[in-house]
């Protein structure tokens, strides 16, 4: 069954839609980016009184798990009402949770000036930014995949996962910037009560665009369900564990490579940790083109075989990874960032979009993926902390393993994970409904 057509106009061309969701994306990956840089450069000594390094940093990194926790819940909501009443309203109400936090938590008092209150509060904020982020990724990522013609969903999906890097580079960019023209906590302040702008500028953005057509679609046809994301876990939560599983490489491997290599570098004294920073920047700069390249190849070649070039690729590279950054050099400390973002992350994160989007039914679409995405939070909020604690048990050989380990969980999910790109499956129109019974694990 084909798609209605829907009328050509500024609010839903599909290069349009994908930018307007890629810049909302952005924004809200700005706000959740710079909490982490903060949690591992400042919030240890900031907002909890000790005097041990380690333990502090333990502390941040315990309030940087406590986002990802809420995100489940966050994409729960974001699943409900996206699919019983639109992506749109959930990218606006998304985007206003995680800019109110963000903007809170830059004008935080801290420990000295508030004692257990601070971290009380900064902990309460932590838990609206996870509950926005985990409400956006499904509604950003589904009104470009379904706005976008059939055969370049992969290119159109990955435009809203350039989010991220552009997130990430914004976030590092403003903390470079604000370490260079301030000096206290204003460096860490400011970069956070900058979201103000950028929120208002998210919003403005995003309202201008047209519902799903596919949403639209579904509630022409009367498919929506009271209880969309209770639906969607009776009869597919074996899709939704397979996506937990697939998105550990990618999300895990990725706040290893950065929120915990921050606080390494610094605790094994190898380096400064704005050479970490220019890493990632150098990383997300690359990202901005390399996720519209996987994006397209999936196209042609497949969403499962660009994931594995990950995958694959994040088995591989653990420990050659930390052996770069162990060499102190700055420009090795640089290569090993970027290449870890650009061959372990990149590929797997651009096909996401399609390739998760494409396993559930259109009523159903929005809280199969958003749960299943925001499930892996659970473990990977964990990881910048367990990684933590293994290097101070056995040394870095811990969290390099431990990157390799999520490489090797990913794969063996992703080759159990239907292909379903049109150029590659013949019946590839079926496969959400095939998939929907729950056959596979």
């Amino acid at each position: 069954m084909t798609t209605p057509s829907v009328p050509t106009n500024a609010g839903n061309n599909p290069v349009k839609v994908s930018i307007a969701s890629m810049i909302g994306s952005a924004v809200e990956s700005y706000d959740f980016f710079i909490y982490g840089t903060a949690a591992a450069a400042w919030f240890g000594k900031i907002f909890f009184h000790t005097e041990e390094p380690i333990i502090g940093i333990l502390a941040a990194f315990a309030t940087l798990a406590v986002g990802f926790l809420m995100r489940p819940f966050g994409g729960y909501l974001a699943g409900h009402f996206g699919d019983r009443y639109g992506r749109k309203a959930v990218l606006f109400w998304s985007l206003i949770a995680m800019g109110a936090a963000t903007v809170l938590i830059g004008a935080l008092p801290t420990f000295e000036q508030a004692g257990v209150w601070a971290p009380i509060m900064l902990i309460l904020l932590r838990m609206i930014q996870g509950i926005g982020f985990g409400a956006e990724w499904g509604g950003a990522v589904l009104m470009a995949f379904e706005h976008a013609p059939k055969h370049k969903r992969g290119l159109y999906g990955a435009i809203p996962q350039l989010g991220i890097p552009l997130g990430l580079l914004l976030a590092n960019g403003a903390f470079l910037l604000s370490d260079a023209l301030f000096e206290g906590n204003w460096v860490w302040r400011v970069p956070f009560l900058l979201s103000f702008i950028m929120v208002a500028i998210g919003i403005f953005i995003r309202m201008s665009v047209a519902e799903s057509p596919e949403f639209e679609k579904a509630k022409q046809q009367n498919q929506i369900v009271k209880q969309p994301a209770l639906e969607v876990i009776r009869s597919d939560w074996r899709m939704i564990l397979r996506i937990m599983g697939l998105r550990l490489a990618e999300t895990g491997g990725y706040y290893i490579t950065t929120s915990f290599m921050l606080s390494y570098v610094v605790l094994a004294e190898i380096t400064d940790t704005r050479h970490v920073l220019w890493g990632t920047l150098v990383g997300s700069a690359i990202g901005l083109g390399s996720h519209l390249i996987y994006g397209a190849l999936s196209d042609k070649f497949g969403r499962r075989n660009i994931f594995l070039m990950g995958a694959i690729f994040t088995i591989l590279f653990g420990i050659p990874l930390f052996m770069l950054i162990n060499t102190g050099a700055v420009m090795m400390v640089i290569v090993a960032v970027s290449l870890s973002l650009l061959f372990s992350h990149d590929p797997i994160f651009a096909v996401e979009a399609s390739w998760f989007s494409e396993q559930f039914p259109a009523h159903l679409r929005s809280s199969g993926i958003s749960l299943g995405y925001n499930g892996a939070s659970v473990l990977a909020g964990l990881l910048p902390f367990i990684a933590t604690g293994m290097y101070g048990v056995i040394g870095w050989i811990g969290p390099a393993l431990l990157f390799s380990a999520l490489g090797v969980i990913s794969t063996w999910c992703a080759i159990r994970t239907p292909e379903t790109a049109p150029a590659l499956s013949r019946h590839s129109r079926r496969l959400p409904n095939d998939v929907a019974k729950g056959t596979l694990l």
